[in-house]
Parts: C-alpha cells; sequence; structure tokens
C-alpha cells in the first residue's frame, strides 16, 4: 500500500508538470495519506487543475479512474461485514448484569432489555469492569468488538444473524460504544461515535421472517434510535434477509412467500417511519438458498423493494462461474444493473391480486406442513439423510468455510448449517429441499378446481413465474434412479429403504404438477439452452454419481482411508461442476 502511495503522488507530480500545488510536492518519503477523503481531496485538485488549463483529455485518463477507484473502493478495496449471532451477544451481556448483581440478563423481558441497553449507551461511564472474568466465547465477542473499534475504516456492517428482537440489535450497538470508548482511551483521543459501523439484522427463520417487520417497527419507534441513525448513519437503514435458514426451515415455497411478504411489510415500515431502506439478499447459488438467475429474481420482487439499491451475496462456485474472467464479471453486473434500474424507473412491478396471494398463502402453508412432517417428524427421516447422503463425510471434509453443524457434537437437521444440507441432497441428485411439498400443495389446489387460476398466476406474476422457473430447474437437474442407486447400495434398513421409494415417489409427482401449471409439455422448454445444457451433462454425471456411491459404501468400511476420501472429493466437486447451484 505505502508503494502504491508513493506512485500515486508521483503521478499527481507529473499531472501537475512541477508543482503547483506545494502540499503535494513537499511530501517526503515517510509522509502518507491517512484517509480516503485526504487522498480524494488532492486528487481533486489535480482533476480541476487539468481541466481548468485545457488538459481534460489527459484528466479523463489515468486520473479519472483512480478517482473512481477512490470513491468506489477507498484505500481498502472493499470493505468487509463483521456477522455473528445473536446469542453471542446475549452471552456477553448476561455475564456482565450477572457480574454488576443487577439480575440475569437472559431472563429479563424485552422491553426490560430495552430499557436498561438504552440506559447504559447513554450512560458516560464503561459499563463492562477490566476485572471482570470472562469466559473464552465473551472474550471472544468483546475482543472481535475492540477490532472492530480498531478498524473500522476497512469494515463496512455488523451483520447479526439469528436477529429475532429490537434488544439485538441495541445490544450490539450497546457493545460497540463500549469497545469505542475503550480504544479512544488507550489511544488518548475522544471517542466518536459516527466510527460504528451500521448495525444490519439478519431474519432467517421462517417465524423471524414474519416477525421481522414488527421487530424494525419497534426500533424505529424509539426516538433515541431513529436519533442515532439520523445523526450516525444518515437516517438509513439496512435489513438483511435470510433464504438458507427459511429454506431448511420451511421448504422452498413457503421460504419464498415469507420472504415475499416480509419486504412488503419492511418497505411500508419504513416509509411510515420515513427512512430509507436498504434490503441485503442472503443468497446462495442452490435454488434452495434463493439461487437463480439474477435478473429474473430481482424483476419479481415485491413493488417498492428496490428503489435504486441492493445488496446481495455471491457464494461458492457462482463467483467463479459470475465473475471469473472479466467479460463474464462485466456481463454479470451489466444484468444486475439494468435490472435494478428497470424495476427503480418503472416503479416496480406490478402489484400481485388479491385473489393470487390467497392463493400463495394456501399453497405455502401446505408445503411447510408437508415439508416439516417429513424432514422435523418422520423418526426415520434423520437416519435415511445420513445414510443416503454423504452429509457425514462433508463435515470431515475441509471443504467448507465454516463447521457444517452449529453446535458441535448435534445430530440434528436444525442444527445442520444449510450449506452442507442442501450440498448433500444435491451430490445424490435428490436435491429434495428445493421441491418438497410443493407437489402437495399444488395438487390441493388443483384438486379445487383451481388450474386456471395457477396458470394465471404463472402468466401474469414474475414473482410466482420465477418461483415455478426454478423449480422446474431443479426437476430437470434431478434424478430418482440415481437417488434409489445410492439407496440401495447404502440403505439397508427397510423402513429407510421406504422412505427413499416414497420420495422418489413424491419427485416425480411433484414434476407432473408442475408442468401441469406451467402448460410445459417438457421440464424447461421454454428455456432451451439450460436444457440443452443439462442433457449435454448427464451422461458425465451419472458415472461420477455411481463411482461415488462404490466410494462412499468402502470409505464407510474404512473410515482412516485417505486415499478414499481424496476420491470422494474428486467425485464432489465433479457432481458439483455438473449440477451447478450446488451450495
Amino acid at each position: 500500500m505505502r508503494r502504491r502511495l508513493l506512485n500515486t503522488k508521483a503521478l499527481m507530480e507529473e499531472l501537475l508538470s512541477g508543482g503547483q500545488d506545494a502540499s503535494i510536492t513537499g511530501m517526503q518519503e515517510e509522509d502518507y495519506f491517512a484517509t480516503e477523503g485526504d487522498l480524494i481531496e488532492i486528487l481533486g485538485v489535480c482533476y480541476r487543475s487539468l481541466c481548468d488549463t485545457g488538459a481534460g483529455i489527459v484528466a479523463d485518463g489515468r486520473l479519472l479512474d483512480l478517482l473512481r477507484r477512490c470513491h468506489a473502493f477507498g484505500m481498502t478495496l472493499m470493505k468487509l461485514d463483521i456477522r455473528q449471532e445473536s446469542g453471542r451477544h446475549k452471552e456477553v451481556l448476561e455475564e456482565v448484569t450477572s457480574y454488576l448483581g443487577i439480575g440475569r440478563y437472559s431472563e429479563w423481558s424485552e422491553s426490560d432489555r430495552v430499557d436498561w441497553i438504552l440506559k447504559e449507551i447513554q450512560s458516560k461511564r464503561p459499563l463492562i469492569p477490566q476485572v471482570m472474568p470472562k469466559n473464552d466465547k465473551v472474550q471472544e465477542c468483546l475482543d472481535t468488538f475492540d477490532m472492530v473499534a480498531k478498524e473500522h475504516a476497512s469494515l463496512g456492517a455488523y451483520i447479526i444473524s439469528m436477529a429475532s428482537t429490537a434488544s439485538d440489535v441495541l445490544a450490539v450497538i450497546l457493545l460497540q460504544r463500549e469497545a469505542g470508548t475503550k480504544v479512544s482511551c488507550d489511544a488518548g483521543e475522544p471517542y466518536d461515535k459516527t466510527k460504528q459501523l451500521r448495525v444490519v439484522p439478519l431474519f432467517e427463520t421462517l417465524q423471524d421472517l414474519e416477525n421481522g417487520p414488527k421487530v424494525m417497527d419497534r426500533l424505529l419507534s424509539i426516538s433515541w434510535y431513529r436519533n442515532y441513525l439520523r445523526e450516525v448513519h444518515g437516517n438509513k437503514i439496512e435489513v438483511m434477509l435470510g433464504y438458507s435458514d427459511s429454506g431448511k426451515d420451511a421448504g422452498r415455497f413457503a421460504a419464498a412467500w415469507a420472504l415475499y411478504k416480509a419486504q412488503e411489510r419492511l418497505v411500508k415500515v419504513c416509509a411510515e417511519h420515513d427512512v430509507s431502506l436498504t434490503m441485503f439478499h442472503g443468497r446462495g447459488g442452490s435454488i434452495g438458498r434463493g439461487g437463480g438467475p439474477m435478473y429474473l429474481a430481482i424483476q419479481s420482487q415485491p413493488p417498492g423493494s428496490i428503489q435504486g439499491k441492493l445488496r446481495v451475496t455471491e457464494q461458492g462456485e457462482m463467483v467463479q462461474a459470475k465473475f471469473g474472467t472479466g467479460n463474464i464479471a462485466l456481463r454479470q453486473m451489466e444484468i444486475v444493473t439494468t435490472a435494478v434500474l428497470r424495476t427503480s424507473l418503472n416503479g416496480g412491478v406490478t402489484e400481485p391480486k388479491h385473489l393470487h396471494m390467497q392463493v400463495m398463502d394456501r399453497l405455502s402453508s401446505v408445503s411447510c406442513d408437508v415439508y416439516r412432517e417429513i424432514v422435523f417428524k418422520n423418526p426415520t427421516f434423520l437416519s435415511y439423510f445420513k445414510k443416503a447422503t454423504p452429509e457425514g463425510e462433508i463435515g470431515n471434509l475441509n471443504i467448507g468455510s465454516r463447521p457444517s453443524r452449529r453446535n458441535k457434537g448435534s445430530t440434528s437437521v436444525k442444527d445442520l448449517r444449510a450449506i452442507p444440507w442442501i450440498f448433500a441432497w444435491t451430490q445424490n441428485r435428490l436435491v429434495l429441499p428445493a421441491w418438497l411439498g410443493i407437489g402437495e400443495a399444488l395438487d390441493k389446489e388443483i384438486a379445487k378446481g383451481n388450474l386456471h387460476v395457477l396458470r394465471d398466476m404463472y402468466a401474469n406474476w414474475p414473482f410466482f413465474q420465477s418461483t415455478v422457473d426454478l423449480i422446474e430447474m431443479v426437476l430437470a437437474k434431478a434424478d430418482g434412479s440415481i437417488a434409489k442407486a445410492y439407496d440401495d447400495v447404502l440403505v439397508s434398513n427397510e423402513e429407510e429403504r421406504s422412505l427413499g421409494v416414497e420420495l422418489r415417489k413424491r419427485l416425480d409427482q411433484t414434476a407432473e404438477k408442475i408442468l401441469l401449471v406451467s402448460g410445459h409439455e417438457k421440464l424447461c422448454e421454454n428455456h432451451r439452452i439450460l436444457r440443452h445444457l443439462i442433457d449435454k451433462r448427464r451422461p458425465f454425471l451419472e458415472p461420477i454419481n455411481l463411482l461415488q456411491v462404490e466410494i462412499l459404501r468402502r470409505l464407510r468400511e474404512n473410515p482412516s482411508n485417505i486415499r478414499l476420501r481424496e476420491a470422494l472429493l474428486i467425485t464432489m466437486n465433479g457432481i458439483a461442476a455438473g449440477m451447478r447451484n450446488t451450495g
């Protein structure tokens, strides 16, 4: 960085042709730019000087490129977000309140938590005594906040995963203030509250998505918070929506509808409080985690949810696929920018019909019930899942950014992270999380004589059309015969095998109902290129799947065999590359 800054100084001296600004030409080798504002100010002087002297063609070259990079990325390229679960902040405050002898934070009501946090935020004294004993988790969390206070210029947002209350947001503001005050004192400087990272609640589960708008309304009704938002963050707020855990919790249909309604209500709440809202979509590559064509996804968002701005995550193999080369990355940015601009300038998409929303409510409810009945209530499901997929082996391979489970030692589906959940079902080609429950929901609605309504929804409602098209794509990639090969070799229990037969039957029935709704004779027939690619990959995928089945059989007999583990990893990469949208 020092070398590049000195090169910038040389560029500016060259452009100024002999030193029109003494503050630049007088720089010494040990001088440096402390903030991006300092650098932008001096570059601006250079730009204006060149334009004023008739050298605009020079100013609009390398110098303008540098100015744009500084405005877009600052001096630290892209800012990084910090992400932590709300439970970890509760643990810290539990330790503090217990040590101070004022009660147990975890046992307080939400109202009491909010009142106490607000009082402490506005207090001029430190909250956490230096002599307070701290366990490893609490110390790690506090160390993170100290780092945030020191390196805030390189960081963007503090994201609270599993957020569910207004106090979750206020707790992070309090801990940031505590760390900022401590760091400022150590540096001998006054505390500056404008250096706090913006705090972004992440609503993930179905229940949290349904309650999220109420939480934000409660938060924005607090006068102190509204003043803080205005003074520190320019009256702007950001809310992150979780696609992964909502899909794992309720199934694809119910999660998609909950996300849609949450956005509608969040837009309304923020408009009522006169706050500028940015939606942050925590999408993954797979359909079960909100993946799919970005243009269609943006165009199908609720009216008013995209007002010239959008944040979205890209994860896993999709980063390489969409941004691996310059031309493809540029094309991807053009697609996203065009979709955001068209949606914003056109005032968003057309409001859905009331009847359509009623039907979607019923579809969501039925599909969620069917999904949860099998995934969380069927006593055979968990053991079947472990045997019929490479879920256990995924956790033993170094292929993820985080542990496959939130709680070490747990075996439940709830504690399994969404990425390995989707990835495991993609490997055996059943891709269950993306379609389970949908066939039954559609069948129930069709039995009521509402097929014409469903077809009208598909033809005239972008949200429903994109959802059905994505499910068609998943069903086109799924293969019940391959899933059966995994069962035949890896599953021996008769009850578990019967469950496998039932799931494959549900897969076929779902495809039938989806085709009835879309009016297609063949899955993905309206996306001919995609259909062609899927058909082309299938002959290469099938032998890799069959090879993986045999490797899994041998590895489970000899778990310590390193060569088998390496071979399994190769097959996983091969299947992921062929299936795409894997995790």
